[in-house]
């Protein structure tokens, strides 16, 4: 992604309020100083001391890899890092906790240094999306991004109908992903190979977990759900079975993760106008106390650790 790329950003900017850590110990002076081969000042200095999780805004339009791509161009250009191609990734250790839809919003944890190596519990733990379905439409995708693959009537359900159906779908449940998804087959993923028109067999299903499934607004052939799930989790297969078990069809049309692990939208988030140094050095002294608060989720022992990366991919 072009470091002049510019994301909207938005109201409710997060981080919190914290001390600012201390000066950038021997580590970070070493890191900061092999950076292109010469001596950085103060700011690269503290840049390549940071270490831990914090999180993001990701707009609607941007994958979370190119969200996470201009994050590190803003860093090591405010740092004075001036590295090209390949090396300025390797210069600065960074990555994300879970892949959010290129036509998905919301929370984005990302880890830093050390961090990275807690990712993973952010893979498995506990995410909370609202998402806005359409009744009466189905495509390829499962999504507003796909082609209309079907059309049926929605006139027959009613709003108690939809809170029943939603009963069924929390708990421990088996879920078929959808094919245009992050999973692999022979290393490729199933989306590419489906944009080929190579033909790609569906994913057999497979336990996941939600914690709660709420209906917040119904208005055909408009419906709003909260939900809240484990690790593996598709929202778009959640709306599209939905549709299916109320004899219509329906597709997902907008998604926002609310919540990812301890971190909110609203209080965490950080939006592109705070992507500076400081401000991600206050978020992370912050988010140090919500990761020892975190109350951990008990994994499913089925789950498949290699996927449980996916809980709403970038196609």
């Amino acid at each position: 992604m072009a470091g002049g790329l510019h994301f909207p950003s938005a109201p409710g900017r997060g981080g919190g309020r914290a001390a600012r850590p201390g000066p950038a110990g021997p580590a970070g002076s070493m890191a900061a100083r092999e950076a292109g081969g010469v001596v950085l000042g103060k700011s690269a200095d503290k840049l390549f001391s940071l270490s831990g999780l914090f999180a993001v805004y990701k707009p609607k339009g941007p994958t979370s890899a190119g969200v996470l791509n201009l994050l590190k161009e803003r860093l090591l250009a405010e740092a004075g890092v001036q590295t090209n191609g390949n090396k300025r990734n390797q210069v600065l250790k960074i990555g994300h906790g879970g892949t959010l839809d290129s036509a998905a919003a919301g929370v984005l944890v990302v880890g830093i240094g050390k961090g990275t190596k807690m990712l993973r519990t952010m893979l498995a733990g506990s995410k909370k999306y609202t998402a806005i379905g359409v009744l009466g439409k189905a495509t390829d995708t499962l999504d507003a991004t796909g082609k209309v693959t079907e059309e049926k009537p929605y006139d027959q359900v009613t709003k108690g109908d939809l809170e029943n159906v939603l009963q069924k779908f929390t708990g421990d449940i088996m879920q078929v992903p959808p094919l245009y998804s992050a999973l692999k087959k022979d290393g490729e993923r199933l989306s590419t190979l489906m944009k080929r028109g190579e033909a790609v067999e569906a994913k057999p299903a497979r336990p996941v977990r939600v914690y709660s499934l709420s209906l917040q607004h119904f208005q055909p052939p408009l419906f709003t759900l909260d939900v809240e799930c484990g690790g593996g989790f598709y929202v778009r297969s959640l709306v599209s079975d939905i549709g299916k078990e109320l004899s219509t069809c329906a597709t997902m049309q907008e998604l926002t993760r609310t919540k990812q692990g301890p971190f909110t939208l609203e209080e965490h988030a950080l939006y592109e106008d705070k992507w500076t140094i400081d401000e991600i050095a206050r978020s992370l002294e912050h988010c140090t106390s919500l990761l020892l608060a975190e109350p951990p989720h008990k994994k499913l022992k089925t789950e498949h650790p290699g996927e449980t990366a996916v809980s709403c991919e970038d196609k």
